[in-house]
């Protein structure tokens, strides 16, 4: 009765080493990545920070109903396109 029993539907464990066996596990383990912590893993999400001359600034801009419309209608991408009409008019004016 010491031993087990096992069946055909008996899950197989889910790793390629001898849980049982110290010595399996670390020979198995010996060549991982050591864990650096969660704050590593926190500063490598979303986009990368921009320094303060490439960042941008958000104000309120009235503009008419039919400008914004057509700019919006040309997709994704208008409020760039838009800045981009602004520089190019600080430019010609300069």
């Amino acid at each position: 009765m010491n031993e087990k029993r096992t069946s055909a539907r008996t899950r197989k464990p889910d790793v390629p080493y001898d849980r049982a066996s110290k010595a399996a596990t670390l020979a198995y383990w010996a060549d991982a990545t050591a864990h650096e912590g969660l704050a590593g893993l926190r500063a490598k999400r979303g986009r990368p920070a921009k320094t303060t001359e490439e960042r941008k600034e958000q104000i309120a801009l009235r503009v008419d109903k039919e400008v914004l419309a057509w700019y919006r209608a040309q997709g994704s991408g208008w409020q760039t396109r838009m800045n981009a009409v602004l520089k190019a008019f600080r430019d010609a004016t300069l």
